[in-house]
């Protein structure tokens, strides 16, 4: 019996596992601590999580469907809707009806867009660091093998 199987007929409870040794809990905590960090610093921008969230996305990914756009970014597709009319009210990104399909918007990172997302890659930059701080490379990439095994094990999507 490989061990895929054996684990899935173990059945532990939480309070087995522990709160601490319960990974989805600590990424949770992570993650809740990270964008808290970065609200502030966004607010004063006048920047939600989510805007940002795309105005980063986009900085590597431009030209992207609205609904690849949700997969990258984490934002239900209604969310990131909203998120994006107010962006593109303040003309930091345009969307574009594709070539191939006129059902098909593609989203695209203005000049504007890029200059407000590289106001607010500092702060990014620097709760990155933060969260890695005393962690070394082997450490670090052995760390983004796992989080990428582990998001090809639960993904929907190819991307």
């Amino acid at each position: 019996m490989d061990q895929k199987v054996e684990k899935k007929h173990r059945i532990s409870t939480l309070g087995q596992i522990g709160l601490t040794q319960f990974a989805p809990y600590l990424m949770n905590r992570i993650m809740g601590r990270y964008n808290a960090t970065l609200r502030e610093d966004f607010r004063r921008q006048h920047r939600t999580i989510p805007q940002v969230r795309t105005l980063a996305v986009l900085s590597v990914t431009d030209g992207v469907t609205v609904g690849d756009l949700s997969v990258y970014t984490v934002i239900e597709q209604s969310t990131l809707s909203r998120t994006l009319d107010a962006l593109e009210e303040h003309g930091l990104v345009r969307r574009e009806t594709a070539e191939t399909d006129s059902r098909v918007r593609k989203v695209f990172l203005t000049d504007e867009g890029r200059a407000e997302f590289m106001r607010a890659w500092p702060a990014m930059h620097d709760a990155f660091e933060n969260m890695f701080d005393g962690i070394d490379d082997a450490e670090y990439a052995a760390f983004i093998g796992t989080l990428t095994k582990m998001l090809k094990n639960i993904r929907k999507h190819e991307i």
